[in-house]
């Protein structure tokens, strides 16, 4: 344990590093104990994993052809423009 508990401010500034695993097992420790006792934090810990969740399962599905058609037509479009502002 580190020499005095964390803050709120603290653990929101490391909380992103904090889900993404990238904190030291000490770290992590230190914001678990706060997240334990802090119900604001905990609250705002588990929003961000359910987002990310929710997030991640969205970007699974593939775009139907017809989309990708039409969104590669305006790129296209979009490039020919810039072509010949040139």
């Amino acid at each position: 344990m580190s020499g005095r508990p964390l803050t709120c401010e603290e653990v929101i500034e490391q909380l992103f590093d904090y889900l993404d695993r990238e904190l030291d097992g000490q770290q992590a420790a230190d914001i678990e104990r706060h997240l334990h006792r802090c119900r604001d934090c905990f609250t705002r810990a588990e929003f961000e994993k359910r987002l990310r969740a929710r997030v991640a399962a969205t970007g699974t599905a593939e775009a139907p052809p017809r989309l990708r058609r039409r969104i590669r037509d305006l790129i296209d479009r979009f490039d020919d423009e810039d072509d010949a502002t040139r």
